[in-house]
């Protein structure tokens, strides 16, 4: 039932829409709408240096700040934006029946690493995850925070329903841990350098993509974005890719951005730049990752499997294809954009 009342929900959002909702689908509107999130990232670079408004000066280029991937998917199933920062775990949703969304990955902005992780309230009695049964765990739904979670509930051979997981954003997490609600949670930075201040790692992301459930954070964008303004794209895709240049090669200008954006200071930035993976440019068009025109990456196996999981969990209706999955990837022109 919570299935169909959330579909329901999404398809009214869509169907009501706002003037706004298709200008992105415009090719004589030069606008983007740009989905982003509050974690450390090169996103949170490009839009706090101004980079994308400096490649497009003819664009207007709107920023709106998003808590989780499941309500950017709402988002652009109303058409109400063009490009996002969304975790692959509601990619993989968003792909999959019945939100059947038509975008594609144009980016990979960060693999999962210590950033996101599952800890235990200090006095909570949590010592290790089987010892979650029973117990009250905070996480957003639909995010790679909660595709996490039950990837380590299942590894811990716990069913979902021994744990009572509940839908909380990240900010409302930090107060529900602050009152003691709750006795774990499952979050991203920078929730997650709050909670840990009084609780104990369990798992981080980092550990369970050594066991084979790996997250990432994607860049995606409308298939009519795509279709309408590919120039843009092009334009984005390389100063994201000048954002992860200044995190490797100057990690001070890059957490002081980051920081400016997060209101931290830049040495707490700067640490939690250091706990995310990052990749090279380069290595963005390898086999490993979104590939090239001729040969699409493993990115595409990572989200059906990611599919898998979520239809075993009873979260999707059905697995994409993994044919339909790599032509969500958006791989055109790539390694010159990023050479």
């Amino acid at each position: 039932m919570r299935k169909i009342i959330a579909l329901a929900s999404v398809l009214a959002l869509a169907a009501c829409g706002n003037g706004a909702a298709s200008g992105g689908a415009d090719p004589s509107t030069k606008s983007i709408r740009i989905a982003y999130q509050a974690f450390p990232s090169g996103d949170l670079i490009v839009k706090n240096q101004g980079l994308l408004e400096k490649a497009l000066p003819d664009y207007k280029i709107t920023w709106t700040k998003f808590d989780s991937g499941a309500s950017i998917n709402t988002a652009f199933v109303a058409r109400s934006i063009d490009i996002a920062a969304i975790g692959s775990s509601p990619v993989a949703r968003g792909l999959s029946a019945p939100l059947n969304i038509p975008y594609q990955v144009a980016f990979v902005l960060d693999v999962a690493g210590d950033n996101e992780a599952l800890v235990a309230r200090n006095g909570s009695g949590v010592t290790d995850v089987r010892s979650l049964k029973g117990k009250k765990v905070g996480t957003p739904f639909a995010s790679t925070a909660h595709y996490s979670l039950l990837a380590a509930i299942n590894q811990a051979g716990l069913k979902e329903g021994d744990v009572n997981i509940v839908d909380l954003e990240p900010q409302d997490i930090q107060a529900a841990w602050t009152r003691g609600d709750l006795d774990a949670a499952y979050t991203w930075l920078p929730s997650l350098a709050e909670i840990k201040k009084t609780g104990q790692v369990l798992i981080s992301s980092r550990e369970l993509a050594t066991a084979g459930k790996p997250t990432l954070d994607l860049g995606v964008v409308s298939t009519d974005f795509i279709t309408n303004h590919p120039e843009a794209v092009d334009a984005w895709r390389k100063v994201e890719a000048q954002a992860l240049e200044l995190i490797a090669a100057d990690p001070a200008a890059a957490a002081k951005a980051v920081g400016a954006e997060l209101n931290l200071s830049p040495e707490e930035a700067q640490d939690q730049l250091s706990q995310g993976v990052f990749l090279k440019p380069a290595d963005l068009a390898s086999d490993e990752w979104l590939g090239t025109p001729g040969k699409v990456g493993k990115l595409a196996d990572n989200l059906v499997s990611a599919a898998e999981f979520l239809k075993g969990q009873q979260k999707i209706d059905a697995v994409p294809a993994l044919a339909d999955v790599q032509k969500a990837v958006y791989v055109q022109g790539l390694p010159d954009v990023l050479s």
